[in-house]
């Protein structure tokens, strides 16, 4: 087993090192700065979008309060409107019942004042035609009671000495 490569000599061990300390001095000089400087770009980057990320995660928490406000404010509002439109319809139903209450006793008192016209008109009719009746019944009467003159003469005699003349 002489491989050179699992047992290698003094001298490939020295310029090994050599050349592994070349590369670590070209590495450090030129490679890690670089590297670093990378490392500290993307440390930056992502420290400014967590920064980022929070202000938006703070400005939703804002925008979702205010959201919330203002539906609860709209839900108030649609309320009173409706609460407002259901007391409108309400005063505007008893409106329309009273003036229908106030109406119908109109027309129930004007209906009691054409009762009372029309029983009255024919109260007086009815006196009338009885007044006329009497006074025709009288006068065919009389006229069969007075057709002797005489009788007539002294039921008018009799009934002047009654009379109280003022």
């Amino acid at each position: 087993m002489n491989n050179p490569l699992v047992s290698p000599g003094l001298g490939v061990i020295f310029w090994m090192l050599v050349s592994f300390g070349i590369l670590v001095f070209i590495l450090m000089k030129w490679g890690w700065p670089v590297v670093l400087k990378a490392l500290k770009e993307r440390e930056k980057t992502i420290g400014d979008q967590l920064n980022a990320a929070e202000q938006v995660k703070r400005e939703m928490a804002t925008l979702k309060a205010d959201n919330e406000r203002l539906l609860n404010e709209a839900k108030m509002q649609r309320d009173e409107i409706l609460r407002n439109a259901r007391l409108a319809g309400e005063q505007l139903i008893e409106e329309a019942r009273t003036k229908a209450t106030v109406e119908a006793d109109r027309i129930v008192e004007n209906a009691r004042e054409n009762i009372n016209y029309e029983k009255l008109k024919a109260m007086h009719d009815l006196k009338n035609q009885i007044g006329t009746l009497s006074i025709e019944i009288a006068e065919k009467l009389m006229r069969a009671e007075f057709e002797d003159k005489s009788k007539a003469n002294n039921f008018v005699s009799r009934e002047l000495e009654n009379a109280h003349l003022n």
